[in-house]
């Protein structure tokens, strides 16, 4: 019977959830629960052009690699990756039968002369080697016919099938592994390897290995799935399954210490799984940067990210363009409004009067002396941003947000709302005149400051601005929060965006943005 081959790529895919800085102990440790779970091959990480670092899991030599690599290797074998481009073949060491066995080289459908002659350079120098193409699923037939021609010229240990952006469906896998068995050298194993984006993963690999194919075959995974957002095919589920069906004996406890021990305090921190916006750049066979950029703005439903990405045109969609994205989601946020009739009504409204703009910030609540006292003293037009205060009666409530307003029913206020929402409001505005204020997004707040200079209104006083701190509980309402990471660097470019307008700000309550 033909082999089915268990690779773990936990410290190279996983790696760009963390940097690839697992920690030298922990890299050692990771390596030694996979060995002795079994695992037919294990992958070590990156062969790079780096500094040398013992924490980190880009190597610059085999010669470093080899630190972390047990003295019993069992029946192991250890693999690293290289990009052609990334790595100086020169710089790569004679196989000895002592660092790792199998280098796996990954290129993209434009480079694929220079890949091959990569892997046939590392062939000559005695390792095994595995042809990782970039997009399987953005080949046509036609091209996965001409690229196994091509691989069978130099005739790989392995041929993987790379679902790189995680758009693969069971007749995707279908198609692809007949045209590539059908074709491929019989003698060369065939890998697959799966991201899930569309949560699809297990029931793929299931279904790869389930059409017992007459070669061998790898299936790539990693602990817990671990790897770039949504993540990989898990190695403790794959195991399991070929346990009960294939008769393979790998050790589930050593995976699920290792999990438990070095991988879920990283995930604590950075964490991947299944999420909308992926399936949503998978559905379209897109660059994961296209849902990552998108979802950095803050101010999009997963409605609206689906919009998005379905405008991006065919020649944009493998290599990620961040300008042309920035030019969707302004044409998407609206388009030119003439707005100077509501901008002078607003102007005579607010003319001579003191403003006090609400955030939603927990401070809203905490401090709700400071701000009650303020309002007592000054009786400002209270105007807030993307919400409708609870406890405090607003003049204006300002929305720019569509998910915000969405949810907006009987408001007690008059609504201020941009051109890109959908529904009723006292005044609206043009959106792209405000957008432009803040390069990290599209920010409520800085838009209404923005908005107010522009009105004449010379200083403003400001409540619940907190910033972002280290908890995440950001917010006075938690079904509010938005799930967009933010920290200190967002914090230093808010305040920057705040000191850029052209009136005086006060804050009446305390803010991460007034320290910076």
């Amino acid at each position: 019977m033909h082999s089915i081959k268990l690779l773990d790529c936990t410290l190279r895919d996983g790696g760009y959830i963390n940097e690839w800085r697992f920690g030298y102990e922990n890299i050692r440790d990771i390596v030694r629960s996979l060995v002795k779970a079994g695992t037919d091959i294990v992958e070590v990480g990156f062969l790079r052009n780096v500094d040398y670092d013992p924490d980190c899991t880009r190597w610059n030599t085999v010669a470093e690699l080899k630190k972390i690599l047990p003295a019993d290797r069992k029946n192991v074998m250890f693999s690293g990756m290289a990009l052609h481009n990334f790595y100086d073949i020169d710089k790569l060491e004679p196989w000895d039968g002592t660092g790792i066995d199998l280098i796996r080289v990954t290129f993209h459908d434009y480079d694929i002369e220079e890949g091959l002659a990569f892997c046939k350079k590392a062939q000559d120098k005695g390792y095994k080697i595995s042809c990782n193409p970039i997009n399987i699923m953005g080949y046509s037939d036609a091209g996965v016919l001409w690229l196994v021609e091509q691989v069978n010229k130099i005739h790989p240990y392995a041929f993987s099938i790379v679902d790189t952006f995680g758009s693969m469906r069971q007749q995707d896998l279908d198609r692809i592994v007949s045209l590539v068995d059908n074709n491929l050298a019989k003698d060369i194993t065939l890998g697959l390897h799966l991201h899930e984006n569309m949560a699809l993963s297990s029931s793929l690999a299931q279904s790869f290995v389930n059409k017992h194919l007459n070669r061998d075959v790898i299936v790539d995974a990693s602990l817990l799935g671990m790897g770039r957002t949504p993540g990989n095919l898990c190695i403790e589920l794959i195991a399991d399954y070929l346990n009960l069906n294939f008769g393979k004996q790998y050790d589930i406890d050593c995976m699920l210490d290792a999990i438990q021990d070095q991988i879920m305090p990283i995930r604590e921190k950075e964490p991947w799984g299944y999420s909308p916006p992926y399936f949503l750049s998978a559905r379209y066979n897109l660059h994961r940067n296209y849902a990552e950029h998108l979802l950095g703005k803050g101010d999009l439903s997963n409605r609206d990210i689906n919009h998005i990405l379905s405008r991006i045109a065919p020649e944009k969609k493998t290599a990620f363009d961040a300008a042309y994205a920035d030019e969707l989601y302004a044409q998407y946020k609206g388009s030119a409004l003439d707005d100077a009739a509501d901008r002078a009504k607003l102007k005579e409204l607010l003319a001579g009067r003191k403003i006090l703009a609400l955030a939603p910030g927990q401070t809203l609540d905490t401090h709700r002396q400071a701000i009650e006292a303020y309002i007592a003293e000054n009786s400002p037009v209270i105007i807030s941003a993307n919400f409708v205060p609870e406890h405090y009666k607003a003049d204006f409530a300002f929305f720019t947000n569509g998910k915000r307003f969405e949810k907006l029913e009987a408001c007690p206020c008059a609504v201020i709302a941009t051109s890109n929402l959908q529904g009723e409001a006292d005044y609206r505005l043009d959106y792209n005149s405000l957008a432009g204020a803040f390069d990290k997004g599209a920010n409520s707040l800085i838009m209404l400051l923005h908005l107010l200079a522009e009105l004449g209104v010379d200083e403003a006083a400001i409540a619940g601005a907190d910033g972002y701190g280290p908890a995440g509980d950001n917010y006075c309402d938690p079904r509010m929060k938005n799930h967009t990471l933010r920290g200190a660097d967002y914090n230093h470019a808010m305040a920057e965006a705040i000191r850029a307008q052209e009136l005086r700000v006060r804050f009446v309550t305390p803010s991460y943005y007034e320290k910076e």
